[in-house]
């Protein structure tokens, strides 16, 4: 059920995380705030596909 996911800066665009999630609880594209070190500030950050 948990799959690899990357999350991309909704700002920049680049790819700076990879992290899991488990499809069951989450169906939809996560969302969270993180550091972007090429924006050096936190963004959210959007799952890519």
């Amino acid at each position: 059920m948990r799959v690899n996911i990357i999350l991309a800066c909704t700002e920049c665009k680049q790819r700076n995380y990879a992290t899991r999630k488990n499809k069951k609880n989450d169906p939809e594209r996560l969302e969270v705030n993180k550091y972007c070190k090429f924006c050096k500030k936190h963004t959210a950050h959007k799952e890519t596909r």
